[in-house]
């Protein structure tokens, strides 16, 4: 098998290398870079090529996939800081009657 080829990857796993290419591309980065870099993303995330037999497959991490900035966090600024000084209040009474 040629170095690059892409035979013994799924269907899914190409689909998302392909979905992951459009978002790079979408923020300017060159598409031979944007492939290269969606390639290096499936690889991570399942360990590369699943097809090659019944029984083998593992668990996908998604590790590269829940890196990012903002996207990840519940509520609002504000909300987060109310939440945070309640954390705070209970944990101060908590202490305090211990």
């Amino acid at each position: 098998m040629p170095r690059g080829d892409k035979d013994s990857y799924t269907d899914k796993q190409k689909r998302k290398a392909a979905h992951i290419e459009q978002g790079y591309e979408a923020r300017g980065t060159p598409k031979p870079e944007a492939e290269s870099r969606a390639w290096a993303t499936v690889n991570k995330e399942s360990g590369g090529g699943n097809k090659s037999g019944s029984g083998r497959g593992h668990p996908d991490t998604h590790s590269a996939s829940s890196r990012g900035g903002k996207a990840h966090r519940s509520g609002s600024a504000e909300q987060r800081s109310a939440a945070a000084r309640k954390g705070w209040d209970t944990r101060r009474r908590n202490s305090a009657s211990g």
